[in-house]
């Protein structure tokens, strides 16, 4: 953007500021929001701004974009601090550092039922039960997860599939659980203890469990009951086994670690989550920062969004490699969100140093690859642009692909790259309705004009746009923008596989006309396109798999007019199923309780039609 013509009134903006803490936003020709800010006193804050001799560029620059300014008061630096957390979510200004990772963390739940079981769980703890966590991923919880399997036969299972058993199942069969299901199979107290003896090891007192294990195991001995002990000796092998090789373990009951490089304008952040006494895992974060930004306004900008998000868990002990700059104030916030005393450290000494020097090189190493990473797609952006001779470098493209099992639950996927690679936040799905089952050229057709209506924001709009198929796909996007009345027109680019599907021998076809565009199977252009299709034609996958799933899951009297929940739970329970319903007469659905015979003939129509 180009300096403004007018400047800000900053002198008539400041006469009349308050000097009572608040947030502060800043606007710029466009009314867009671009820098977010909290003030202890806001007069004096947003006064640094436009000094004489301001040495920050990022600040100068900030300044020159300036068209207007509103500030919010609050009551208190707290309120501050939470106000200007939510302001930068939402409005994502360009000169705030931003965390783009907010989703929540799993944990492993164990249930209050009279047989509890143990899941997964993400988001509010609305159920009874104790939470264990949290975990880094959920493939760290699945992980757990298999691992608790084998060493405690506790069901894992939903609860309508429990309640509807009758007879055991194959997790019964391979002693991965006791059968709780299924009446006489394990008694309610020895299915206790296993659960006793699970959460004492989801709490890291693994050693506890193993006496308590080897207890159990001499007193079955010597009552002669050695079958039992069998059993106890397995679980004591097996725990012996995961406590080998399961996670780092320590002294520090509930930590997280943060280590944290700035370089070459990247900021890498390792977080090592540690509860009970054991890492459960790392994970690494990228925020988006802007230029000029102090690695302390970078730590401290995460520190605040990552745990006021609302849906992370915030420990006790927070290490990090250096102090913050409101460090007092941010503690006595987090302590008062969390309900009990949050303290920082340095990592000065002991465990903490440790655990801070292996989240330093993890982030140390994150950052390597990132590095590594981006220098790979630029390169390969800058190849794609001599190969298709374009005088404007590549900013975003987008690709399409339809998945469908024999034309059943059609979905098409469009994901975005940009400069760094793709761009998930842009990803979207589209569940394809009203084609003839099959019709990928309609599929097409129907996701490109649902992506691509007429433009508002022609940013947003693709430098290239691939089509994963041929000339009949690729004409579905000729036909649509074709009478595109924005300025700026994308370039349409199909990509066939060739005969034997394999990578390398794609064929590349221009729109307009069809020509061909030779690329050699070791192009790094050739291989950001191989790229971009097989991340679209696995998001594709993705979505029809889900739609799948969930079309197995509904019933086929879910669709039938006149019938709901009871009138369904009537026609399976007196028809035996769904099978004895698609398998009876109009007669015979017409005899059960709830139906008549105007309605048994509306069922029959629908289900044989």
């Amino acid at each position: 953007m180009t300096d403004k013509a007018v400047p800000f009134d900053h002198k008539g903006f400041l006469k009349n500021l308050t000097s009572k803490p608040g947030v502060y936003r800043m606007y710029n020709d466009n009314n867009d929001v671009i820098y977010v800010g909290k003030a202890k006193n806001l007069k004096k804050r947003v006064s640094s701004y436009f000094r004489t001799n301001v040495d920050s560029i990022k600040t100068q620059s900030l300044v020159r974009q300036i068209a207007d300014m509103d500030v919010t008061v609050v009551h208190s630096e707290t309120e501050a601090f939470i106000l200007e957390n939510n302001f930068i979510k939402k409005y994502k200004p360009r000169y705030n550092v931003v965390l783009r990772d907010d989703k929540s963390y799993p944990f492993i739940f164990l249930s209050e039922h009279k047989h509890p079981r143990l899941a997964l769980h993400r988001g509010a703890k609305k159920a009874k039960g104790t939470y264990f966590g949290p975990y880094p991923s959920a493939w760290a919880v699945r992980e757990s997860l298999r691992t608790m399997q084998k060493l405690f036969p506790i069901r894992q299972c939903e609860d309508s599939y429990y309640r509807a058993r009758s007879r055991p199942c194959l997790q019964y069969q391979l002693k991965r659980c006791a059968g709780p299901c299924v009446e006489g199979l394990v008694s309610d107290e020895e299915y206790n203890e296993q659960i006793k003896l699970a959460t004492l090891f989801l709490k890291g007192k693994n050693q506890q469990v193993i006496e308590s294990l080897v207890n159990r195991m001499e007193l079955a001995s010597s009552e002669l009951r050695f079958e039992s002990a069998g059993r106890y000796r397995d679980q004591i092998s097996a725990l012996n086994k995961v406590q080998e090789q399961q996670w780092v373990s320590g002294n520090e009951q509930e930590m997280d670690v943060l280590g944290f490089v700035y370089r070459n304008g990247i900021a890498s952040i390792q977080g090592l989550f540690i509860r009970d006494n054991k890492l459960l895992g790392s994970k690494s974060f990228f925020p988006k920062v802007p230029s000029q930004t102090t690695e302390m306004e970078i730590l401290q900008s995460f520190v605040l969004q990552f745990y006021l998000a609302g849906n992370k868990t915030i420990p006790k002990q927070i290490v990090m490699p250096m102090g913050l700059e409101d460090e007092d104030a941010i503690t006595e916030l987090l302590s008062a969100e969390a309900g009990y005393k949050v303290k920082f450290y340095k990592g000065a000494r002991d465990e903490k140093k440790r655990y801070l020097q292996l989240a330093m090189t993890n982030a140390e190493n994150a950052l390597e690859a990132k590095q590594n990473q981006q220098k790979s797609v630029f390169a390969r952006y800058l190849e794609l642009e001599k190969v298709l001779e374009l005088e404007q470098p590549i900013q975003r493209m987008e690709c399409f692909d339809i998945s469908h099992t024999s034309g059943q639950q059609t979905v098409a996927s469009c994901v975005v790259f940009n400069r760094d690679g793709p761009f998930k936040t842009d990803y979207r799905r589209y569940n394809i309705e009203g084609i003839t089952p099959g019709d990928d050229y309609a599929a097409m057709a129907q996701a490109l004009s649902r992506r691509y209506k007429q433009p508002t924001d022609e940013s947003k709009i693709p430098d290239i746009v691939f089509i994963d198929g041929g000339k009949g796909q690729l004409a579905q996007a000729e036909g649509h923008f074709e009478n595109w009345k924005a300025a700026k027109k994308p370039l349409l680019i199909g990509v066939a596989k060739g005969t034997s599907r394999k990578p390398g021998l794609e064929t590349l076809i221009l729109a307009g006309n069809h020509d061909t565009i030779p690329m050699s199977a070791d192009s790094p252009a050739l291989h950001l396109i191989q790229h971009i299709r097989d991340e679209s034609h696995r998001f594709a996958i993705t979505g029809h798999r889900q739609q799948r799933q969930k079309a197995k899951r509904t019933s086929v009297l879910e669709s039938v007019p006149g019938v709901g929940a009871k009138r369904r739970q009537s026609l399976l329970k007196y028809m035996g199923g769904i099978h004895g319903v698609l398998k009876a007469s109009r007669d015979e659905i017409s005899r059960v309780p709830g139906i008549s015979e105007e309605l048994a003939d509306i069922i029959y129509e629908h289900l044989h039609s």
